[in-house]
Formats: C-alpha cells, sequence, structure tokens
C-alpha cells in the first residue's frame, strides 16, 4: 500500500512516499520558502523519480496541526486536492505525535516542542520504552515556564525535538538539562507522518479529501487581533 505523506506545519516542509513502513523517498527542504512555493514540487518531484502517478497512491497523509496557520491550511488544501474525486482515504496525524516518532529508538520522555510564540509551545508528551511510543497528554498549547516545571518531575532522560526547542534550551529558567537530539530528528519529517498514518489506517481511523481539516490549538493572530478590538467596542 503506497502512502503519501506530507508536513508543512512549521519552517521545515518535507514529503515522503511509503509502501507501507518501506520508505521509498523522502524530501525535505529548509530553505525559508514558504511550502506554496516548496510543497507541490517537492511532491511531484518525488512521484517522477518513483515513476507513479498521483493515482497509483493508496492513501494520502498530512499533519493536520497544530503549528503555523498557514502552513496547516496549505497541507490540508495540497492533500485535498491531490486526493478530490479519487475515493481514497486521507488521514491526517497530530505533528507533535509524528515529531515524537522521530525518535522511536530512543528511551526515555520526549517532548515535541513547537514555536507558538509570546513565550508559548505547542507541546505533548510521550514516553518511548523498546521502540513503543506511549503518549502522556493531549497536544495543547503551554507557556515555557510551565513546562519546564512539568519536565522537571521525571526521573528519566527528557528528549526535546521541534523548531521550539531553544525556547526551552536557552530559557533563562532552565531547570535540568536535556538528552541530545540529532538535527534530522528535531525536524519534521514525512516519514514519521507516514508511519503514525500507517497506524491509523490499520485502526480504521480514516477520513476522506472532504472530511479531513487543519488542528488549531488556538485562535490565530488575525483572530484575536479582530476579538481585541471587538471587545473595545
Amino acid at each position: 500500500m503506497k502512502i503519501l505523506a506530507i508536513d508543512s506545519t512549521a519552517i521545515v516542509g518535507s514529503c515522503a512516499v511509503l509502501d507501507d513502513e518501506k520508505l521509498l523517498s523522502l524530501f525535505t527542504v529548509n530553505n525559508g520558502n514558504t511550502h506554496s512555493e516548496t510543497l507541490l514540487p517537492m511532491i511531484e518531484s518525488s512521484l517522477k523519480l518513483l515513476g507513479i502517478a498521483p493515482d497509483d497512491i493508496d492513501v494520502f497523509a498530512i499533519s493536520e496541526g497544530p503549528g503555523s496557520f498557514t502552513g496547516v491550511r496549505i497541507g490540508a488544501a495540497t492533500v485535498k486536492g491531490l486526493a478530490f474525486g479519487k475515493n481514497k482515504p486521507c488521514i491526517g496525524v497530530s505533528t507533535l505525535e509524528a515529531l515524537a516518532e522521530n525518535l522511536s529508538s530512543v528511551s526515555g520522555i520526549i517532548c515535541p516542542a513547537m514555536n507558538a510564540r509570546r513565550n508559548q509551545v505547542y507541546n505533548a508528551l510521550f514516553r518511548c520504552e523498546n521502540g513503543k511510543i506511549q503518549r502522556l497528554c493531549n497536544d495543547r498549547a503551554i507557556s515555557v515556564p510551565d513546562l519546564e516545571n512539568e519536565l522537571a518531575g521525571f526521573d528519566e532522560p527528557v528528549y526535546i525535538c521541534g523548531d521550539g526547542d531553544f525556547l526551552l534550551h536557552e530559557s533563562k529558567t532552565k531547570s535540568r538539562d536535556y538528552a541530545f537530539v540529532n538535527e534530522i530528528s528535531r525536524h519534521q519529517n514525512g516519514y514519521s507522518v507516514g508511519i503514525c498514518a500507517l497506524r491509523k489506517y490499520r485502526a480504521g481511523d480514516v477520513k476522506t479529501d472532504i472530511t479531513i481539516a487543519p488542528t488549531y490549538l488556538r485562535p490565530s493572530q488575525a483572530e484575536r487581533t479582530r476579538n481585541e478590538k471587538l471587545k473595545e467596542n
């Protein structure tokens, strides 16, 4: 079963093609360009090099959020367009769960942290033992000090990944040291999205090109500004 999996929720854009768990291609770009410029060319190049077409894809998968509001929407719109009218399963996975999947070989606490601005991160906590990842809490937006206090309570290694990792590593109130994470495991990875999607597919948790949608944990900046102006009036 061929899976096309993409992630455009943060600075890095990534797409992968899998045949079940087998990785066929992985294309990742971290050059500062917007995903509207890079995502489709990555997908087109991946499919062309593999000699397959969108009609050959059995499952379309995305990181549905949280993350950049624009990036999350671009990913959802891209999958909706590719899957439109094909009657193929579409699967959205948590960006944070996919980030945790990058570190499935470690033993300890995995702490994905995506920069949510205002000294907050999008976060969830996971425990990994013997290659199996257990979710410890729901996806959330949490302040850096509150997350630091929570992490201080673990007596096992803590691995930080995601584009908000620097907020914890460089925090002046840091209460503990964090385990080393290499550069590849820090960032969004289309293959990890595909593996998470495969698990959901096997569990029967699938959507369609119509029902798949982004997941946001808080209102966008534009919505917050609008709400503040309404309160003032």
